[in-house]
C-alpha cells in the first residue's frame, strides 16, 4: 500500500485520494461511513485526508511513514524566554543538567515504521461512563440522591465523589458520570477487537501527535507562552496571541480546518473534544486529531508486551508542584514525555484519569486491488 505512505499520499491528486478512501471504506467495520476529504493545518504541517464516521464518532485517515521518535537533545534549541524559565525552575529543584533531566523524562530515540491507519479524533474515558439520572438512581448509592439535589441548587460547575460519581453543569443540564468500577484493560481490548478496532501503541501516539517532528513540542523547541491552557486560564500577554489559534479560518472551498472556532471564553464544564473550547492543546492538529491537552489526564497506549504506557500527562504531579506553565504542561505538550512514576498508581487510580481512542490499522485490512 505504497500510496498510503505519507510521501506518496501527499503527492496524489484529490481524485486519487477519493478513490483510495472509497476502496478502504468497503473493508471497514459495519457502520463505518466515508464523509469526504478535509484539509487540516497546524504547527507548520498540512494534511489533506479522509474523514470517516462510526456511531457519530469521527475518524481520520493517517498515512504511514518511516520516522525517528524519542528525544535526547535539542533540534533547534530553546529561545531566550524558554531557556530562562526552564533553568530558573530547574535550579529551584536542584537540577543542574537541564538537558539530561529532560532526556530522562522522554522516550528513547528509535527509528520506527508506522503503518497507515484510521484514528479516532477524540478520546473516550475509560474510568467514567455517562449515565442518565434514572440509571444513576438505579445504582442505589447512599450518597447520590442528596448530592444531586444539593448540586442542582449550588451553582457549582462540578462535583465529584472520588471514584464513585461526578456531577457536571453543562449549558444548563446536569451530566452524570459513574465510575466504571471493575473493568480491566483486557476487557477493553477484547471488546474493541471484536468490533474491529485496536488501541494505539506508544509509537503510533507519538507519530500522530508530533507528525515525526524532532523537536520537543510539535511546534518547535521553545514553549509558546501565549497559549490558553486548561487550569491556567487566559495568558497575561493575550495581546500577542497568535490569531491563527483563536479565530476560525475554515474555507468552504478548500475545507482547511485550522482547528479553531470563534473566540469564546472556555469553561471547565466544556465537553472534552466538543470543539467549542479554546484551550490550544485541545484543538485539532494537522491530522485532524484532538488530544486531551491536560496534564491531569493520561491517554492509554500500549508499549512492548502490551503493557500500559500512558501518554500526554503525569496525573498533575508537576502542575500541582507549582512549576509554572512550561514544566506544568511539559507532560501534555511534549511529544515524547513518559511519566516515570505511573507504576506507583494502582489500576483504579489510573482509570480515574485514563482516556483511550480506537484505531484501525490498514495493514490488517485487505483492500481490493492490493
Amino acid at each position: 500500500m505504497e500510496a498510503l505512505t505519507r510521501s506518496v499520499w501527499q503527492g496524489l491528486s484529490e481524485q486519487d485520494k477519493q478513490e483510495w478512501m472509497q476502496r478502504i471504506v468497503l473493508q471497514l467495520p459495519e457502520g463505518m461511513q466515508y464523509e469526504g476529504l478535509q484539509t487540516f493545518e497546524r504547527y507548520g504541517q498540512r494534511t489533506q485526508t479522509g474523514v470517516f464516521t462510526h456511531d457519530e464518532q469521527r475518524f481520520v485517515f493517517v498515512p504511514g511513514d518511516q520516522v525517528t521518535l524519542g528525544w535526547e537533545k535539542w533540534h533547534h534549541g530553546m529561545d531566550e524566554q524558554t531557556t530562562a524559565d526552564l533553568h530558573e525552575t530547574a535550579s529551584s529543584y536542584g537540577i543542574e543538567d537541564v538537558q539530561s533531566f529532560l532526556a530522562g523524562q522522554m522516550s528513547p530515540v528509535r527509528a520506527v515504521n508506522i503503518g497507515p491507519m484510521l484514528v479516532e479524533c477524540e478520546t473516550t474515558s475509560l474510568g467514567w461512563i455517562e449515565v442518565t439520572e434514572e440509571e444513576a438512581f438505579a445504582q442505589e448509592h447512599d450518597d447520590f440522591p442528596k448530592a444531586l439535589a444539593e448540586f442542582k441548587e449550588s451553582g457549582l460547575n462540578e462535583y465529584e465523589l472520588h471514584l464513585e460519581f461526578k456531577l457536571i453543569q453543562d449549558q444548563g443540564e446536569v451530566r452524570i458520570l459513574w465510575f466504571n468500577e471493575g473493568i480491566e484493560l483486557e476487557d477493553i481490548v477484547k471488546e474493541e477487537t471484536a468490533a474491529g478496532f485496536s488501541l494505539l501503541t506508544e509509537d503510533e501516539w507519538e507519530y500522530i501527535y508530533g507528525g515525526g517532528c524532532r523537536t520537543l513540542f510539535p511546534w518547535g523547541d521553545s514553549f509558546d507562552y501565549t497559549m490558553r491552557l486548561r487550569h491556567l486560564g487566559i495568558p497575561q500577554n493575550q495581546d500577542r496571541l497568535d490569531q491563527s489559534f483563536v479565530h476560525s479560518e475554515k474555507d468552504t472551498d478548500t475545507a482547511v480546518d485550522t482547528g479553531t472556532d470563534a473566540l469564546t471564553e472556555p469553561t471547565e464544564s466544556s465537553r472534552a473534544g466538543a470543539n467549542h473550547h479554546q484551550y490550544d492543546l485541545e484543538l485539532p492538529n494537522f491530522f485532524g486529531i484532538q488530544f486531551t491537552g491536560d496534564p491531569y489526564k493520561y491517554e492509554l497506549t500500549l508499549g512492548a508486551d502490551d503493557e500500559v504506557m500512558p501518554k500526554g500527562g503525569d496525573g498533575g504531579a508537576l502542575i500541582c508542584g507549582g512549576t509554572g506553565p512550561l514544566l506544568s504542561f511539559l507532560p501534555a505538550a511534549s511529544v515524547f514525555f513518559r511519566d516515570m512514576n505511573v507504576d506507583e498508581l494502582d489500576w483504579e487510580e489510573l482509570m480515574d484519569a485514563l482516556y483511550y481512542r480506537r484505531v484501525i490499522r490498514l495493514r490488517d485490512v485487505k483492500i481490493n486491488g492490493e
